[in-house]
């Protein structure tokens, strides 16, 4: 039963036009996809090492990283259960459950991912996925389907090949689209005279990898930029404009990376352009800190500009919202819980927004209602709304669910080595 706090904030929205309940029900109608290297800091369970590469770095050593998959299968569900609705996670391809076997990346099979598949079906999850391009023997410098040797150009190819195929039985398997994610780390730290080289071999690979036609009801397929990475600050193939022009000209959803671009570059302003050419988008929530792409996700000003721009535009049913950032500095349940959950209250903000009321006082050039509309929306009791949308998604309202973290870091991740 909803509390009478709730009931005036209900009525403060209604008197700028805004149904609170119609708002409920459509942040409850949209997931969350939660990354899975969040748990172990990207290192996966192909092998023993722990070495990452290819532009990927986590910092931190907070005691409690999973160690196998079944610990970080057990860290989901609880970071999940803690996040209002019915969320999605994320996996990469070198999550896979080779059970001691030696099968490198262009051999995997649905079979490496079946346990995931059955856990997701078990726990009425979808699942999303991505070919692994990083922390291997063949990106060790630098390049990996714009390689100048054609062979390591084909291996990836096939590893894209296979992870499609996978996704696509992911996908059949639980009733539910897959969106494969296709990000590479390619570049290089220093000038670079053969750019023109390199993006034509990834074209050609790109072509290669999605040249099978997949049922999009089983399996959709983005492809990812970045401005630069760690050791590739200089140049990296796979832009922001030639991925643009890639999704645009082969049908692809193009994926936006919140931390994927400079600093003073507003994501939010590219929403628009790329919707007006590209039928759907994939984001990466991220929070960019300087140099740096990949911190927790907080309820900061670019958070929120790029949720209300979604639904200010009426994009909200074209746009698939997922997760990206790994920090292991601090307790990673936590992390994903707090990621998520300022994530979906930046949504929140966005759909209490008086979107008509706002676009009439464009229209009439009625600037000053505008601005002020728009300030005044900054002190309206969003918060009773949130703590509403927590109580009837059954999660702990407020600072409470920490508890249940705190309880599980004694319990369980203080006993890991």
């Amino acid at each position: 039963m909803s509390t009478p706090i709730y009931h005036e904030a209900q009525e403060r929205y209604a008197a700028f036009g805004v149904d609170t309940e119609l708002v409920l029900q459509r942040l409850a109608a949209t997931p969350i996809s939660l990354q899975c290297w969040q748990g172990d800091d990207v290192v996966g369970f192909e092998h023993s090492s722990t070495a990452l590469s290819g532009g990927i770095q986590a910092t931190g050593n907070y005691p409690g990283r999973a160690r196998t998959i079944d610990e970080l299968r057990s860290d989901l569900v609880l970071a999940l259960s803690l996040i209002p609705g019915k969320n999605r996670v994320n996996l990469h391809a070198n999550y896979a459950e080779l059970n001691g076997q030696a099968v490198d990346r262009d051999a995997y099979t649905f079979e490496h991912f079946a346990n995931w598949t059955s856990w997701a079906r078990s726990h009425e999850l979808g699942l999303d996925f991505n070919s692994t391009y990083f922390s291997h023997p063949l990106s060790a410098d630098g390049y990996t389907l714009s390689h100048r040797d054609a062979k390591v150009r084909e291996f990836w190819v096939r590893h894209g090949i296979a992870t499609r195929k996978i996704a696509a039985e992911m996908g059949r398997q639980l009733g539910k689209t897959v969106i494969t994610n296709l990000w590479i780390p390619d570049g290089c730290k220093d000038s670079t005279v053969s750019r023109r080289a390199h993006r034509e071999w990834l074209v050609e690979s790109l072509d290669a990898v999605f040249a099978e036609e997949i049922d999009p009801k089983l399996n959709r397929d983005a492809v990812e930029s970045k401005l630069f990475g760690i050791g590739f600050e200089s140049y990296v193939v796979g832009s922001h404009e030639f991925y643009m022009g890639y999704a645009q000209s082969r049908k692809k959803i193009l994926c936006l990376d919140a931390g994927h671009f400079h600093p003073t570059e507003g994501i939010a302003d590219k929403i628009s352009s790329v919707l007006t050419f590209c039928p759907e988008i994939l984001l990466h929530v991220s929070r960019g800190v300087r140099w740096d792409s990949d911190h927790v996700v907080t309820l900061d000003d670019q958070t929120r500009e790029l949720m209300a721009e979604i639904v200010r535009g009426d994009y909200l049913d074209r746009v698939h919202i997922g997760m990206d950032f790994f920090d292991a500095s601090i307790n990673r349940v936590a992390a994903w819980v707090i990621g998520a959950r300022n994530t979906q209250k930046a949504l929140l903000l966005g759909l209490l927004e008086p979107v008509a009321k706002l676009r009439k006082f464009e229209e009439e050039k009625d600037f000053a209602s505008r601005l002020a509309l728009l300030e005044e929306c900054k002190s309206l009791p969003f918060g009773e709304v949130w703590d509403e949308h927590c109580r009837r998604q059954g999660v702990p309202v407020g600072f409470n669910w920490m508890t249940s973290v705190k309880t599980y870091e004694s319990e369980v991740l203080s006993k890991r080595n």
